[in-house]
This record gives C-alpha cells, structure tokens and sequence, in this order.
C-alpha cells in the first residue's frame, strides 16, 4: 500500500521554515489559504445556476493556479534566498487577467461585449510586462517602467470605475451593481499594494520606502492573498444574493 509521501511526492521534500523567516512563513500561510479557498470555490459551484458558475469556476481556478505558484515559490525562497520574481510574474501574468475576465463575466447580464473583456486582459498584460521589465530586466530604469506599468493600471481603474463596464453594471443594477462596485474598490486600493511592493525592491526616485524596512516579498503575498481570494468571495457573495433575489 502506498504511503501518503509516495501519492504525493512534492511533500517528500518539504525544507523547514526558520522560527524568524517571515517571509517563508508568508509564502506557506498564503499557498495554504488560496488552496483552501480554491476548494471552497470548486466544491460550491454546483450550488448555483449555469450563469454564475462560470464567474465561480474562474475565482477557484484563481486560488488554484496562485496556490500551486505559492508552493513552488515558498521552496525557492527557502532553498535559495532570493525573491522568486520570475515565478511571481508568471503567477500575475495568468491569474491578473483572470480577475479581469470576472468584470465581463459579472456584466454578461447587463450586454457586456467581448471587447471589454480583451481590453482589460490586454491592459492588464501590458502592466505585468513592464513591470516585471522594471523589476527584474532594466532595474536601472525602473523608474520609467514602473510608469509605464501604472499608466495600463489606471486605464483599468478608469474602464471599471467611470467607463464602459460602469454604465455596464448601472444598468445591472442589483447584486451585479454590488459586486461591480467591491471588485473596483479592490482594484483600487487592493492592488494599490503591488506599486508599494514593486517601489520597495527596485531603486528610484522612491529610495526612501527601503528606509521604511518594507519587505518586496511579505507585501506581495499579503496583497496576494487578500485581493484573489477577496475578488472570489466577491463574486461568490453576488451570485448568493442573485440566486436568492430569484428564488423569493
């Protein structure tokens, strides 16, 4: 019969976090926390009817892809020290335009176009590009990738916030308003974290931040897992309300 360490190998191997690495410590808190909302969201979904299941299926496959980033990254942090940019990224450049992919989901009810949906996905590419060309390519300039990086943030903040998906969720109205106007507060002040990180580990014209003792990586899983799990329960809440709004 075979042992639970031969089922799941990756756990043969499991390097052991020091008392004080609280970076580790971040890394495994936050695998643990989206894995387990990645469940609640999968195991949820046939709660709902064809319409909201989808939006569910996303915020789970969200958690999910993070979690199985967050188990690799912890390991790399603990067996070579250094921040795992490259894998962070490639965890941002999968799971961010998912998070966009939930605005046209949510606004399917109200006539959203597809055309939204690319539009923020394609922003969204633009901001984890440049950014990561500042953070980990042309550090000596990442001043001026990092503003490149924000100005695709805030074309996404105005798209949500005063353009098209905001008249979108208006004529909603109801539990879509709702969850439209969350999802934007948590673009807007949720993500607001990751410029505080990106500005922590790179040098610029913000060099005061590193005085501040700010660590790249703990403000980066903390923001991670509060906004992709926060994004879900989100969604999730809406299609709650929706679902009992139509059954009353």
């Amino acid at each position: 019969m075979k042992t639970l360490l031969q089922i799941f190998p990756m756990f043969a191997d499991v390097t052991k976090i020091a008392n004080n690495d609280y970076v580790g410590f971040t890394f495994f808190v936050g695998c643990m926390a989206m894995m387990a909302a990645s469940a609640f969201f999968f195991l949820s979904m046939n709660n709902f009817d064809r319409k909201w299941r989808t939006s569910i299926l996303v915020s789970g496959l969200i958690t999910f892809i993070a979690a199985v980033h967050y188990w690799y990254m912890r390991d790399y942090w603990s067996g070579v020290g250094e921040s795992p940019t490259f894998f962070r990224y490639v965890d941002w450049v999968l799971t961010v335009p998912l998070m966009c992919v939930e605005f046209y989901l949510i606004l399917k009810v109200a006539g959203a176009k597809k055309s939204l949906m690319w539009k923020l996905i394609a922003a969204s590419v633009i901001m984890l590009v440049t950014g990561y060309f500042g953070e980990a390519v042309y550090r000596d300039n990442a001043a001026f990738w990092g503003l490149l990086s924000g100005l695709a943030y805030f074309y996404i903040v105005y798209e949500i916030w005063l353009g098209s998906a905001k008249k979108l969720a208006v004529q909603a109205g109801g539990a879509t308003l709702e969850a439209h106007k969350m999802l934007c507060w948590f673009v807007l002040v949720g993500w607001a974290i990751y410029p505080l990180g990106y500005m922590a580990g790179t040098p610029g014209w913000y060099d005061g931040l590193a005085g501040l003792g700010l660590n790249m990586d703990v403000i980066y899983n903390i923001g991670d897992a509060v906004n992709k799990i926060g994004f879900g329960l989100v969604v999730y809440g809406a299609a709650v309300a929706a679902q009992s709004a139509e059954n009353k």
